[in-house]
């Protein structure tokens, strides 16, 4: 629909251009991310650019980031990929959000051995057991 300042969509229609959910783009607006306008009506009204702000909240997420740490990023990104703007700042936030997925993925890995070698254990116990004669 043509408004003043230009061109808005209902949160249907934004849903259908970029693939995400209604109740998503709430959440997102929820978490400050989306600002859409209230028409006299009081359904929202998105800006012709929330198709690109959906686009680059999606790649962001993909990246691993909250919505807390886009919140922070989204005024530093440019296009779709999105490029963020080269800023100090910036390289440490992404910096600090990386030290922390590879303190979970250690986690991660150890739990996977701890996993390991709880099924190995067993499976040998169970190997002795089975092999062992029945007991009278």
């Amino acid at each position: 629909m043509k408004v003043k300042g230009g061109w808005r969509v209902l949160i249907g229609e934004l849903s259908q251009r970029t693939g995400v959910n209604a109740h998503q783009l709430r959440y997102y607006e929820a978490q400050g991310l989306l600002e859409p306008d209230r028409g006299t009506n009081g359904y929202r009204e998105y800006a012709h650019d929330a198709v690109l702000t959906v686009t680059q909240i999606r790649r962001l997420l993909e990246a691993g980031l909250s919505t807390q740490d886009i919140g922070y990023l989204l005024p530093c990104a440019t296009g779709a990929t999105p490029d963020l703007a080269p800023c100090v700042e910036l390289v440490d936030a992404l910096r600090g959000r990386l030290v922390g997925l590879d303190e979970q993925i250690d986690t991660l890995i150890r739990s996977r051995h701890a996993l390991r070698d709880y099924i190995d254990t067993t499976e040998r116990r169970m190997a002795e057991h089975y092999r062992a004669p029945a007991c009278t």
